[in-house]
């Protein structure tokens, strides 16, 4: 199996961050990370919605997140655990990810009709 690469937080930029979660579908999914701190199974973050992204794009989604420095991958056995990084971007970026995270928030939160 190849090595998993995680960036050095000194190596970590805000324009990989900014073009890592410039998919909605990777920001859902780094933030269902963040909120859970560990996730233990690929399948737990796969269903977004009402559909299931595909092994083959979930894996690619990780490598991304992982390359920008947002998460942390551990094999353990078959399986891959990831953590998140947001401490450690948020002490070299503050507000950053708030930021970009809140903005997916309230855009959602635009698109959902109201019931009157």
């Amino acid at each position: 199996m190849r090595p998993m690469i995680h960036p050095a937080m000194d190596d970590v930029r805000p324009e990989a961050i900014l073009h890592a979660l410039s998919d909605p579908d990777r920001a859902a999914i780094f933030a269902k990370i963040m909120r859970a701190g560990c996730v233990d199974a690929c399948s737990a973050v796969a269903a977004l919605g009402d559909r299931i992204i595909p092994k083959s794009s979930l894996s690619n989604h990780l490598k991304m997140l992982r390359d920008a420095g947002l998460i942390r991958s551990e094999r353990h056995g078959v399986e891959v655990r990831n953590h998140s990084r947001w401490a450690e971007v948020e002490e070299r970026f503050p507000g950053l990810l708030p930021a970009i995270i809140n903005a997916y928030a309230s855009n959602a939160a635009c698109r959902t009709p109201s019931i009157d």
